[in-house]
């Protein structure tokens, strides 16, 4: 068998392991109250390492949750490796655990994405093709709406059916007082005052 035949063989054997994995895991993660976002297995050395990205529930979410800190990483964590430990069948062999939470770069693909993210800077892609920077306002939970959006000083509303990539943009300054002000004024109410529902587009 050939060195790529031997990658190609792991990566098949990792991907088997984790779909026999996520169901364990995904409970020990609901039992501890939060969410799997996403779950992976490679091999490192002679040992597997689990990564296990976990996230707030919807209720949390819709609470105000803003997102994961270490104690609950800490908390999942044992969660997942008592839940791990208690099948010897699930596999053999050493393994690491890794429990985190979703990074900065992660896409915004769920409505609790776009909630979390309120007053940041995102770069969204549309399903037309359109392309554009703006600040993130109010989001709603339901995943059949919409988010507010703030482009060139103009507070817009899109539906989450039309965005088909979105991911948060780094800022190495503090963002302009009076595009905060302009969303924090807006009352929540899907768009600003005297404002259309649609944000405007330019081609990429």
């Amino acid at each position: 068998m050939t060195g790529q035949q031997r990658e190609g063989a792991s990566a098949r054997g990792a991907k088997a392991i984790a779909a026999e994995l996520e169901p364990v895991v995904a409970s020990a993660v609901r039992g501890a109250g939060y969410e799997l976002e996403e779950l992976d297995v490679q091999q490192a050395g002679r040992r597997r390492l689990v990564k296990v990205i976990i996230d707030v529930t919807d209720d949390r979410a819709a609470a105000g949750a803003e997102g994961v800190g270490l104690d609950e990483i800490a908390e999942v964590s044992r969660a997942v490796s008592t839940a791990l430990d208690a099948d010897d069948g699930l596999f053999a062999g050493a393994y690491t655990l890794e429990v985190t939470s979703p990074g900065v770069d992660r896409p915004l693909t769920k409505p609790k994405h776009w909630r979390r993210a309120r007053l940041r800077l995102v770069k969204v892609k549309l399903a037309d093709g359109n392309a554009f920077t703006a600040r993130v306002g109010n989001a709603e939970l339901d995943p059949a709406g919409g988010v507010e959006l703030l482009r060139d000083g103009k507070l817009g509303r899109l539906g989450y059916a039309e965005i088909e990539r979105a991911v948060v943009e780094v800022e190495f300054r503090e963002p302009p007082a009076a595009e905060i002000a302009r969303i924090t004024d807006s009352g929540g109410t899907g768009q600003g005052a005297g404002e259309g529902s649609g944000v405007e587009k330019e081609e990429s």
